[in-house]
């Protein structure tokens, strides 16, 4: 572990020659997570890809039942990470999961102990960061303080912090650090305490150093055990500590994830992350290409203020359009309905009459030409599932949002994965292919909480634009390893 915890610091110090002007953009790689070493086979990892984004997506609104408890993003990103450095001594490298579904940043600290993370950290822990005397730790009156605490009076977290009842009264805390917090994933939490320290984003020329940069170290935690890189609508979050630097790097960001189809020898070219603004002409692979961006507005959530939320108008399987539920297209006072663009799920979820209507649709198309793999849906998790011989033809599919001419046509790769069933030495080798859409369950089980999500997989090979400025998304079909190419070569 040490040798590539060295390796990665050496990766991303000798990428900071690289000229980019971090006044407008900065720009940086994302790093696949997959390792199939982690898994016995491809339906292994279908299994737990799946049943990870199923309970992403469930737990979110079970949590909202709960008395007392507070509103929680969606799961931590568990596909794409992205790194920085911490400028402690000596300086330390992080890798962080993107996750746009929270806003928060936030990474283990020696001495680290995670519960339930068997199969998910290392058994030792030895990369794992330590806090240097460089940190500061946030006073209990700072707004960072109180938005880690779900925006708690000041007066209580200084008394929390023992603040003694005279400096309470004189609003003179500054010398009392913000108290531990308690922070809630959608499948797991952890206890943090807030600090500044200095860190780098490499890939800028000269490096962007962000002083008094805050984040969240982690001594404990319940099933995160990798640190996250919060990209929702909070003032924590990445992009708006970024703004605060400089409103041009804060006020818009994209990513464009490059296809991989579970495949590891395809996800070692890095996704372009790209934080601020560039030039129409930055945006071109190819001189004579424009890219053709299709927007959606943001839906502002009153209880979930960091999801990037749109509304959904229908589904399309070849030329049959399938309307959403109106919990789709509009989020509604309390918290419930919307579709939440997020990095951390893989697969898209929808609700179960929506999903329902779409498999039937695409199941009376194609199963009248192949046979039905009922055994493959039971080890993937996914479905429905169909045998083929050497090509297989599929109906197209098309989301339509909110909005006129907002709709965007998925590749074939982003909706139905194709692979060798038997192709791990058990039982005959056959052509399999599965949609890869999933039930995010009843209508009524997703009240107070998002009522569906477009996974990142779904997302690959599109530039997804998250304007913050103008408060719309959108997507433009790339070719991502290109995109990051060509954005460095410029």
């Amino acid at each position: 572990m040490a040798t590539a915890h060295s390796s990665l610091l050496c990766f991303l110090l000798c990428f900071s020659y690289l000229s980019v002007s971090f006044s407008k953009t900065l720009f940086m790689p994302l790093i696949h997570s997959l390792s199939k070493t982690h898994f016995s086979s491809t339906h292994h990892l279908l299994k737990t890809t799946s049943d990870r984004s199923a309970t992403r997506f469930r737990h979110q609104h079970r949590q909202q039942s709960r008395q007392g408890q507070v509103s929680l993003p969606l799961s931590p990103g568990s596909d794409y990470t992205l790194s920085f450095i911490l400028n402690s001594h000596p300086p330390q490298s992080i890798s962080v999961y993107l996750d746009t579904g929270s806003d928060l940043v936030w990474f283990p600290c020696q001495p680290f102990e995670c519960i339930l993370c068997e199969g998910k950290a290392p058994e030792t822990n030895s990369s794992t960061p330590k806090i240097s005397s460089s940190a500061k730790t946030v006073p209990c009156k700072s707004s960072a303080c109180s938005a880690a605490h779900s925006k708690m009076p000041t007066s209580d977290l200084c008394a929390i912090a023992n603040c003694p009842l005279e400096s309470i009264e004189t609003s003179d805390c500054r010398s009392f650090s913000c108290p531990p917090f308690y922070y809630a994933y959608g499948d797991g939490s952890l206890i943090a305490r807030l600090y500044h320290d200095s860190v780098t984003l490499p890939l800028a020329a000269p490096p962007l150093v962000l002083h008094n940069f805050t984040f969240g170290c982690a001594h404990s935690a319940l099933a995160e055990p990798v640190g996250v890189a919060g990209f929702g609508r909070g003032v924590l979050s990445l992009p708006a500590q970024l703004a605060s630097f400089s409103p041009q790097l804060g006020n818009q960001f994209s990513y464009c994830l490059v296809s991989h189809s579970f495949d590891s020898d395809r996800v070692r070219r890095p996704s372009p992350l790209i934080l601020g603004r560039y030039s129409e002409k930055e945006r071109r692979v190819d001189a004579s290409v424009k890219p053709d961006f299709v927007y959606t507005e943001m839906l502002d959530n009153p209880k979930h203020p960091y999801f990037y939320s749109v509304g959904l108008e229908s589904i399309s399987i070849g030329k049959k359009n399938i309307p959403a539920p109106e919990l789709l297209k509009r989020v509604h006072g309390d918290g419930s309905g919307g579709v939440v663009v997020d990095s951390g799920t893989t697969f898209t979820m929808l609700p179960a009459k929506l999903y329902n209507s779409i498999v039937t649709e695409f199941d009376s198309r194609v199963s009248r030409f192949y046979e039905r793999a009922i055994g493959i849906e039971d080890k993937t998790g996914l479905g429905p599932c169909y045998y083929y011989d050497k090509v297989v033809s599929v109906p197209g599919v098309a989301l339509h949002f909110v909005g006129n001419g907002s709709s965007v046509a998925l590749p074939r790769r982003n909706y139905f994965y194709e692979f060798l069933d038997g192709g791990d030495g058990v039982g005959k080798k056959r052509n399999v292919g599965c949609l890869m859409l999933m039930n995010g369950g009843d209508e009524k089980e997703l009240s107070g909480g998002p009522g569906a999500t477009l996974g990142n997989y779904q997302q690959q090979g599109f530039e997804v634009v998250y304007d913050l400025e103008k408060g719309r998304v959108g997507f433009a079909r790339r070719q991502c390893a290109s995109l990051w190419d060509s954005l460095n070569q410029n």
